[in-house]
């Protein structure tokens, strides 16, 4: 008689005699997938998250990508020609911080 099925790790293993097993994987909740991506380098991470995007809502387009390339070349010119002061990061951290009630 077959024995149950038992969990080794995120695998499920269904035994179908004395010699015979099956291994199939268990698909993932949320927080275990949340959980791995910790482990990951913050790079890793961002690819992934740029990734599922993509794959979710198709490529930037073209006109767009353009555009925001245009504004932050001009944004860069401004920092560099003295146009304009940068905000240091605590500062504009602080401000967020701020708006968003925290």
């Amino acid at each position: 008689m077959p024995r149950p099925a038992r969990r080794r790790g995120r695998n499920l293993i269904l035994s179908l005699g004395p010699s015979k097993r099956m291994f199939l994987p268990m698909p993932m909740t949320l927080d275990q997938i949340v959980e791995e991506t910790r482990q990951l380098p913050t790079d890793v991470v961002a690819e992934l998250v740029d990734r599922i995007l993509l794959d979710r809502h198709g490529g930037i387009e073209p006109g767009v990508e353009a555009a925001w390339k245009t504004e932050i070349d001009r944004r860069i010119e401004e920092i560099q020609t003295g146009k304009v002061q940068g905000i240091p990061v605590e500062e504009s951290l602080a401000r967020i911080r701020k708006v968003a009630g925290l």
